[in-house]
């Protein structure tokens, strides 16, 4: 049973917003969508079971996980999955509106994992990292992507003594509110202790540049870069990083039925309804209308 005195972390809510044509639709950002797919290309399996995007709001990548037989796509806000619906379809998808920290799928649900361009809104990204474990099988791929504060211009502006903060400091950095940049051995010490064994890098985005995007096409950009994202890997000065995992543990049992759980109680025994979800312990209702689970807030 959640603790309602213990406070909620904090995440970011794109409920209602444009993001699609905000941020990506012609928004010169052709170079960064081109870069992060080659390296999912690179590290992700191309078939598998059952694969969530924890975030994806609007399904940008979803194309990319067409080899896997379900994918779950989850996000808070319920109008990103409304719009990914519309565009996407519901073949072989599954929209979810959900918490992030208390996510409604039993243990083990999952066969691989993809989160990108979210860890930077989340304030407790241990917390986050523990839940995302728990509902993987062991051994699963999860595949992170973080917003890096050692990157080589910062280094380069702190030197310079053109910023105040230190990119080599290990602590998040909150440049703007629910937005963080984080150290990689902040990262990769949350993501051990939460039971991953991290096995690749990928550093992306090498030319994250406004006047080099307008100079060079964004194709040719992206070309290079995937180029650079392996052999440079080590050296970690990339503002985007991408991290192969997997999860440890020990051998967990796929979930025969239904995936998921009430995230009120935990309990996995859910009455489907007409356009509900009914726990049967707790009493709580989770909505079903027009084809996405809500699990933010109970039905009154």
């Amino acid at each position: 049973m959640k603790n309602p005195e213990k406070p909620q972390p904090r995440f970011c809510d794109y409920e209602g917003s444009n993001y699609r044509t905000a941020f990506w639709q012609g928004r010169g950002r052709e170079y960064e969508d081109l870069v992060e797919r080659i390296a999912l290309r690179r590290l992700l399996p191309p078939v598998g079971e059952r694969i969530i995007d924890i975030g994806g709001g609007f399904g940008r990548l979803v194309d990319l996980y067409r080899g896997y037989k379900e994918i779950v796509l989850m996000d808070y806000s319920r109008s990103l999955l409304e719009e990914a619906q519309q565009r996407l379809g519901t073949d072989s998808i599954t929209y979810v509106a959900a918490n992030l920290y208390e996510m409604p799928f039993v243990a083990g649900a999952f066969h691989a994992a993809v989160m990108v361009r979210v860890l930077h809104h989340l304030s407790d990204v241990p917390g986050a990292l523990q839940a995302i474990h728990r509902i993987l099988q062991p051994g699963s791929p999860f595949i992170l992507e973080y917003a890096n504060k050692r990157h080589l211009k910062g280094i380069i502006r702190y030197l310079l003594r053109r910023q105040q903060h230190n990119p080599f400091q290990h602590d998040p950095w909150e440049f703007a509110e629910l937005h963080f940049n984080f150290h990689p051995a902040y990262i990769e010490r949350c993501l051990i202790d939460a039971g991953f064994r991290i096995e690749r890098y990928l550093c992306v985005s090498y030319f994250r540049i406004p006047f080099l995007k307008r100079l060079v096409p964004a194709p040719i950009l992206a070309k290079v870069d995937g180029w650079l994202q392996q052999p440079t890997a080590w050296l970690k000065l990339t503002p985007s990083i991408f991290v192969y995992t997997r999860a440890l543990g020990e051998e967990a049992a796929s979930p025969s039925s239904s995936i998921f759980c009430c995230p009120r109680c935990g309990n996995s025994a859910l009455a489907q309804e007409t356009t509900t979800l009914h726990c049967t312990v707790c009493g709580a209702r989770w909505s079903m209308a027009g084809g996405i689970y809500d699990f933010r807030q109970p039905l009154e």
